[in-house]
């Protein structure tokens, strides 16, 4: 009896330890189940959530994309509306932009005493998209007694005597009458670092030129023609005046000074043609930087440059530019530039001040000296730098002439024309563009009907040339 109850006592006892054993196992293994369960639950949002994300993210961007490319649109599209809309502007940005004016002086860091080489009231108006440019000769006459005239009366001299930028922009808003802000003064070491950060500009040299003056360490050797110009040879473009057999530029281009600052002017609007490429955006942190560390402004660049986004748009075929009228005098023994008072208020009024000329009922039009020409009165000289090209110089005259305009003299490569005309035979170099020279106060559409009757043509002025054309224009190898 007692053997029977040890023993069964036994058997439960063994029982829920086996039971134990079972339900230990159930649970380990439920556990695991559960772990698992658990586990690709875990994975499952793991893996959801970067869909998610990803889905948000996409939103997001579709939604920015949509705002980004209306704000694009907004800005006029393009690459003006990318880099405006990257730039946080709006609608309202380009409408509240005033026209930027600013007063650009070239100096010799190879002079002892600093002169301004280079005077240039410029302006933009990102609104129109046009742009000016005004030379002043650098032997203007600021004194106030003619008596008592000396170098330091010369406009040129204002920088040193009055050690900075702001006597020359004082006397240049009051020749002007213009209210100009800024000024930036460009030395001989930053223009070469400029051109070099752009790359080597195309430009057609006008004329050979051969200059050297030891004393300021300035030698000047270019060929004519069209060429790379890089940083070297712009200091010496821009600083030519005379050879050292005393010629200079001709005539009809502008001797001395005046073709001096015409070179200037051309080679800027060239320069910022080619500045403004696609291709040269990505330079432009280079640029800025070289602006900062080598040019004296007072220009807030922070300001500035919002005006960056729709400069990429300019065209220089919406660049006009030309000299402050005068003359040269001789004042107390010393040479000076005597500003025209009445023909520099006229130009300046219709540079900067919106003053359009008017024409007379019969469609002639009247230009600032007084003189009354219809089209067919004013005379035009034409200049071939095709390279030679006779068909394509014939053509243009044959155009012109079918248009109802006089081209009373013409200057040829040594090819040989058919035009009855008399000619005055030329030897010139060719350039790839087409250039139409604004000479004696034409009528802007007048202007304007030569260029689309062309159908090219880079349009530029030089009222202070002493040709006898009113228009002068080189055939460039752009024209078909």
């Amino acid at each position: 009896m007692g053997n029977k109850k040890g023993k069964r006592a036994a058997e439960t006892k063994k029982d829920r330890k086996r039971n134990r054993k079972e339900e230990e196992k159930r649970r380990k293994k439920n556990e695991k189940l559960n772990n698992k369960k658990e586990k690709k639950q875990k994975e499952k949002k793991e893996r959801i959530w970067p869909k998610i994300l990803i889905i948000i993210l996409l939103l997001l961007a579709i939604v920015g994309g949509v705002v980004f490319a209306y704000r694009i649109y907004e800005n006029g599209g393009g690459m003006q509306g990318i880099l405006a809309a990257a730039m946080g502007h709006d609608k309202d940005t380009k409408k509240n932009l005033p026209e930027f004016r600013c007063l650009l002086m070239g100096i010799s860091t190879d002079l002892s005493s600093k002169l301004t080489d280079t005077i240039i009231v410029a302006s933009y108006n990102p609104n129109t998209q046009e742009a000016r440019m005004l030379s002043i000769p650098r032997d203007t006459f600021v004194g106030k007694n003619e008596k008592k005239a000396t170098g330091s009366d010369k406009i040129n001299a204002l920088y040193s005597v009055k050690k900075g930028p702001e006597g020359t922009l004082e006397a240049v808003n009051d020749i002007t009458g213009l209210d100009i802000k800024y000024y930036a003064v460009v030395e001989t070491e930053a223009l070469i670092k400029l051109v070099d950060a752009i790359g080597p500009v195309t430009f057609n040299v006008p004329i050979n030129m051969k200059y050297d003056d030891p004393t300021q360490n300035l030698h000047i050797n270019l060929q004519a023609g069209e060429q790379e110009i890089d940083g070297d040879k712009a200091e010496q473009l821009l600083r030519f005046r005379h050879n050292n057999d005393g010629s200079s530029y001709p005539s009809e281009y502008g001797d001395n000074d005046i073709g001096r600052m015409r070179t200037q002017r051309e080679f800027i609007s060239e320069t910022m043609r080619q500045t403004l490429k696609v291709s040269n955006i990505f330079k432009l942190g280079q640029i800025l930087d070289i602006a900062k560390e080598s040019i004296e402004t007072n220009i807030d660049f922070n300001a500035a440059k919002d005006y960056i986004p729709y400069l990429v748009e300019f065209s220089t075929d919406n660049l006009t530019s030309d000299n402050l009228p005068g003359t040269p005098a001789m004042i107390n023994e010393l040479w000076f530039y005597k500003v025209n008072k009445t023909e520099a208020q006229k130009l300046i009024d219709r540079l900067f001040n919106n003053v359009v000329e008017t024409s007379s009922p019969s469609g002639n039009t009247t230009n600032t000296a007084g003189a009354t020409k219809t089209k067919e009165q004013i005379k035009i000289s034409v200049i071939d730098a095709t390279g030679g090209n006779t068909e394509k110089f014939e053509s243009a005259i044959q155009k012109l002439e079918a248009a109802g305009f006089s081209v009373t003299k013409q200057a040829e490569t040594k090819s040989k024309s058919t035009s009855k005309k008399k000619q005055q035979t030329t030897t010139t170099k060719t350039t790839s563009r087409t250039v139409i020279t604004n000479q004696k106060y034409v009528d802007g559409s007048i202007v304007e009907e030569v260029k689309n009757t062309l159908g090219v043509g880079d349009i530029s002025n030089n009222s202070s040339s002493s040709s006898e054309a009113d228009l002068s224009i080189t055939i460039g190898t752009d024209f078909n």
